[in-house]
């Protein structure tokens, strides 16, 4: 049958939407078909402010032009070239610059199309690593209650968002989970938490009870995103890293949020000041772009492998698009334009208004807790009773209607705006957000 562009043009049904509602979006859709700067603009012209950079990726904020353009050169001087035994410039250039703004000792950089395949490369790293070293038997993870770390199977495994594992049967063996650490004593935070510093020391526990010559790695968001914004307690993560040192396990931080400026650092390790064995990234690597991930390496890690005759493999792992040129070339124009805007620092500068206009919000309607650091917010609903996540839903809706847009996670309101963003339109964002709030059942 010969392919007929014209053909069914607005029919919602072919495309199976992620992470959706399906059916509601369909009988009501909400489609953006223009983005620049700060806004997106609807099917109806509508102009929208977006409150969380797309999904936490477009920190520089839409349509930059050293990105178009890089992207628009790149398209017409080389498309495509095989990873595999074969490499292309600019995704050396791209390592390099990815190196120089890495926490010291991160010399290495494994390239990867998402979040979420980052995170299955750094797993699978971490036991290939112990494995090089003649540790064949340390092969067991340690995620954490309400981590998000991408969807595919590791991730869930090691993951703690309960909808994310449930539906899809026996995940991998040999993983345990760290408890999350939202406790009632850290409600109405500014920045790190007082409370909660202890709650590392369960890791502990974990290793006694499995023995530590069994555990590969521990992984963590230093700040959890997706599950609602849960921010790391004061000397929480500097404990994790003692306690991983102290047992030669291997620490992930899981930084596809965190990195790229969203917390005032290049990476959250830099912020908290802790630094791990392997980060993952994504998401702000090319400002949302094109799909890019990496997995940054402690140089140990990445020497650990190159052992043996040097015409062999020394990592069986890898992707068709691993450092690909179009997406190497939207990463290298994505890092000059935050170096040239000063993007990382303004997140910094902006935090006290930001923290400031979010816990405005503490007397508004249905409010509960309001966490935030460096240009993260989150917003807690009161569930309706026996309905959760329905309040917050309708929040998004009623916030896209009024011209804000928004994220739900359970009856958390999430809001991450491009870096680029001005005072005045963190009032507009916050304001529009109580409207929403004050006029919500």
């Amino acid at each position: 049958m010969a392919l007929d562009s014209k053909s069914r043009p607005n029919d919602l049904s072919a495309f199976w939407m992620p992470f959706t509602a399906n059916r509601q979006f369909k009988s009501n859709p909400r489609m953006f078909v223009a983005a620049e700067g700060m806004h997106y603009t609807t099917a109806e012209g509508r102009q929208v402010l977006d409150g969380t950079a797309g999904l936490w990726c477009c920190n520089a904020g839409h349509k930059r032009p050293k990105i178009v353009e890089a992207i628009q050169a790149q398209a017409a001087e080389l498309d495509y070239a095989p990873a595999f035994q074969m490499g292309h410039p600019k995704a050396f250039e791209l390592a390099n610059r990815l190196v120089e703004i890495a926490p010291e000792g991160m010399d290495h950089v494994f390239y990867t199309n998402s979040g979420s395949e980052a995170v299955e490369s750094a797993l699978k790293i971490a036991i290939a690593y112990h494995r090089a070293r003649g540790e064949a038997g340390r092969t067991r993870l340690i995620g954490r209650e309400r981590g998000y770390h991408g969807v595919n199977f590791g991730g869930i495994s090691v993951g703690g968002i309960v909808n994310n594992r449930k539906h899809f049967g026996t995940l991998l063996a040999g993983v345990d989970h760290l408890p999350h650490t939202h406790i009632p004593e850290n409600q109405w935070s500014k920045g790190m938490p007082e409370h909660g510093a202890h709650l590392a020391d369960e890791l502990e526990r974990i290793i006694a009870l499995h023995g530590p010559e069994t555990v590969a790695a521990v992984i963590v968001e230093p700040m959890a995103g997706s599950t609602g914004v849960l921010l790391p307690p004061k000397g929480y993560l500097e404990r994790l890293r003692k306690i991983t040192q102290d047992h030669g396990i291997l620490l992930i931080f899981d930084e596809v949020i965190t990195g790229f400026g969203r917390v005032g650092a290049a990476f959250g390790a830099q912020r908290f000041g802790v630094t791990p064995d392997l980060i993952t990234c994504a998401k702000g690597l090319t400002n949302g772009v094109i799909p890019m991930g990496a997995v940054l390496c402690a140089s140990h890690i990445h020497d650990a492998f190159m052992q043996g005759p040097e015409n062999l493999i020394e990592l069986f792992h890898g992707y068709t698009y691993s450092g690909n040129p179009m997406a190497a070339a939207a990463g290298l124009a994505t890092l000059e334009t935050y170096r040239e805007d000063g993007l990382f620092e303004r997140a910094l500068e902006l935090e006290p208004y930001w923290q400031e206009a979010l816990h405005s919000l503490r007397d508004a309607r249905h409010v509960i807790d309001i966490r935030n650091l460096g240009l993260i917010g989150a917003v807690e609903l009161e569930p309706i009773a026996g309905a959760p996540t329905k309040r917050a839903f309708q929040a998004f809706l009623d916030a896209y209607e009024k011209g804000i847009l928004i994220r739900t996670t359970g009856d958390i309101i999430a809001m991450s705006p491009p870096l680029i963003i001005e005072k005045p339109q963190i009032d507009q964002l916050v304001e529009t957000l109580r409207d929403v709030l004050m006029a919500l059942d």
